[in-house]
């Protein structure tokens, strides 16, 4: 099997239920198509680079798994007719990385804190 990460952007006007729905949707279409989904990442709402489907801002998610080729044609089917969806995006990698999460909310304090006591 091959290593893919999934990212896909949400309208800004969709609850938070039916964010966790359309994830749910798309991991068990990577379930059910020979994949396997290995990690879900949450990166929140986003602004875009540029007015989308008359959405400025967007909920940004992320998926890492594995699977083949009929695991991302079903996808993509089931991608090109959802009107919650903004953009997607499959690629393929030759390893996940399941340790850095790019998006997520760091405390600038505590980093200052920690740098300060390597230098000590």
């Amino acid at each position: 099997m091959n290593c893919y990460e999934h990212t896909f952007i949400t309208r800004s006007d969709l609850l938070e239920k039916q964010n966790q729905n359309l994830i749910d949707k798309y991991e068990n279409i990577i379930n059910k198509n020979l994949g396997k989904v290995v990690k879900t990442e949450h990166w929140g709402l986003r602004s875009l680079a540029y007015i989308i489907k008359n959405n400025k801002k967007g909920f940004y998610f992320h998926i890492k798994f594995e699977g083949v080729e009929k695991t991302i044609e079903e996808l993509r089917k089931a991608e090109n007719i959802d009107e919650m969806l903004l953009r997607y995006l499959t690629i393929k990698v030759k390893k996940h990385d399941l340790d850095t999460n790019f998006f997520e909310k760091k405390d600038h304090q505590n980093e200052s804190r920690k740098n300060e006591e390597k230098k000590k």
